[in-house]
């Protein structure tokens, strides 16, 4: 199986990237199923229906969101009808939140996919534990038996919980991969258990900015300390950023991953197929 995912989706520049690159990109590397976050879509926090028409319609099968799902008033009524749109899975049990963090999808070959969102916990607001909610989470839908890729997003600030979390899934999940801190990192590898993963997929958004934020007002309040305008997204030409995985059919783990960079400013790269795997 093709797999692709796409890391936060920043302001109207982020999702003009998808819109313009993520068809083409989806087609030349025949991807079977796409995840995107888009928890920033909607002016650079949270998500709108609207907003996320737009990143479906482009081809992501799902979205995720993160520490921005409730920015907007809407998305706590929308996830509900949406059960594409994935929030944090390790909300506390005992509060009523809206939506759910797991979801089990089939391609239109038959291949079953579950997406998980885990929430990290070092420097991000309190959840439930990150470890034992993605234990309770792959036990609904194990490798193998229930699904034929596990796709596991660990959003969360600190590099080192990211890489516990990979080599806690590893060799139960197909690609353990990070957001939320919109750089994308060149540790793209295959563990020894065969789950892929790479450590923050980087944003789709413009890079001349401060993390997909306008730099002046940025700089300008670091150098002076005084007062200045609300964070806003940054509105050049954006990259599409993310990650691609070829997983093998029969258990599940990766048989390779690369990472994705198309537009904007970075140097781009997009995985070759190659002739076995082209067909």
């Amino acid at each position: 199986m093709r797999l692709g995912f796409f890391g936060d989706v920043v302001g109207r520049a982020g999702r003009a990237a998808v819109s313009e690159h993520l068809p083409r990109v989806r087609k030349q590397l025949n991807l079977d199923f796409v995840v995107v976050n888009g928890e920033n879509a909607a002016g650079g926090f949270g998500i709108t229906a609207s907003t996320a028409a737009e990143i479906f319609d482009a081809g992501a099968d799902c979205i995720t969101l993160g520490n921005h799902s409730w920015d907007q008033a809407e998305a706590l009524t929308f996830i509900e009808r949406e059960t594409r749109l994935l929030r944090p899975f390790n909300y506390p049990q005992t509060l009523n939140i809206p939506g759910r963090g797991a979801q089990l999808f089939t391609t239109p070959n038959g291949q079953r996919v579950f997406v998980i969102q885990i929430h990290g916990s070092a420097f991000m607001e309190s959840l439930d534990d990150p470890i034992q909610g993605v234990q309770r989470a792959l036990d609904e839908a194990p490798l193998r038996q229930v699904a034929d890729a596990v796709i596991v997003e660990m959003h969360a600030e600190a590099t080192a919980e990211k890489y516990i979390m990979g080599h806690f899934c590893d060799g139960r999940a197909t690609l353990v991969v990070g957001a939320h801190t919109h750089v994308p990192t060149a540790d793209a590898q295959i563990l020894p258990g065969g789950t892929a993963y790479m450590t923050d997929a980087g944003m789709c958004g413009d890079y001349d900015s401060v993390i997909g934020m306008k730099k002046g007002p940025l700089v300008q309040r670091a150098s002076t300390r005084l007062p200045v305008e609300r964070k806003s997204p940054a509105e050049g030409p954006a990259t599409l950023c993310g990650v691609f995985v070829e997983s093998d059919d029969n258990s599940g783990l990766a048989l390779r991953v690369e990472p994705i960079r198309v537009g904007g400013r970075l140097r781009q790269t997009i995985p070759q197929l190659t002739p076995r795997i082209a067909e």
